[in-house]
């Protein structure tokens, strides 16, 4: 599937393409069943030209299972959902079962996740609040077997439907798609950043502006945690920017014309190879 915004925005790593499918290629990199891994590690190898799948046995973390549509994963967390509130939040070192579960629980065996679950990631500032992020979460259970992620360029657009794009960018690129994002619309409001788990923001919540008349873009790989996996890949200043297919159409469309061509992206993309 040909992408003339990856040229144009001279992008370092592939645009990813997030397909449903009921297929997976022979080649395609996955989780062990059952073994921990952060979704947007594989998601780095898809932006270095990998396909990569995960199902509902594979998808590495719980919360990876919600971000990429497996339904409410966090159910499933180590002690419970009332355990992942304060995980996210003020830890669990007040719980009875606390201790217990960090010291027996499967990926909390490790000191660095052991003191998260017990002391917490600090990330939202009470239980009650994580909660009520949880709650607002577009939680879907998707209808096919896998959630594949696919260079762009290897997208047979034939025969498969993305339902996301996603691209890896700097702070120059990010800010040209941001442009360009609201390049044609009525409203300046056509990007957001919310705050949400790197999967999330390349899933669930790009899935959920994919059902709009005028879907928005979503800038993720804001989440700390997933950066210390990923950036390690992508590069320290990575960012992700998704859009629903609709609207990486209209941002195809409208390249000749736009500032794009003009002498200040040309100047800042010079910048960027000295």
């Amino acid at each position: 599937m040909q992408c003339r915004l990856a040229e144009k925005l001279k992008l370092k790593h592939n645009p990813v393409a997030i397909l449903f499918t009921d297929e997976k290629p022979e080649d395609a990199m996955q989780f062990r069943k059952g073994k921990w891994g952060c979704v947007m590690m594989l998601f780095a190898q898809a932006a270095k030209g990998r396909t990569t799948v995960f199902d509902r046995e594979t998808f590495g973390c719980f919360g990876g299972g919600t971000g990429l549509g497996f339904g409410n994963q966090y159910h499933s967390f180590t002690g419970g959902i009332e355990c992942f509130y304060r995980f996210l939040s003020s830890g669990n070192i007040a719980a009875d079962e606390g201790e217990d579960i960090a010291k027996g629980g499967g990926e909390f065996r490790r000191k660095e996740s052991s003191d998260d679950f017990m002391y917490g990631e600090g990330y939202v500032k009470s239980p009650e609040l994580v909660k009520k992020f949880v709650d607002k979460l577009p939680i879907i259970d998707v209808p096919t077997r896998y959630v594949m992620f696919k260079p762009l360029k290897d997208v047979d657009e034939k025969k498969e439907e993305p339902q996301v794009i996603v691209f890896t960018v700097n702070p120059d690129q990010l800010s040209a798609l941001t442009v360009l994002a609201n390049y044609e619309r009525e409203s300046f409001d056509n990007v957001y950043a919310p705050f949400a788990a790197g999967c999330q923001a390349i899933g669930i919540l790009a899935y959920k502006e994919k059902e709009k008349t005028n879907p928005r873009a979503v800038i993720g790989l804001t989440d700390l945690s997933a950066r210390t996996y990923s950036t390690r890949q992508l590069g320290k200043d990575a960012l992700t920017f998704s859009v629903p297919l609709k609207m990486f159409h209209e941002m195809e469309s409208n390249i000749e014309g736009s500032f794009l061509e003009r002498e200040t992206w040309k100047k800042l993309v010079q910048m960027n190879m000295e």
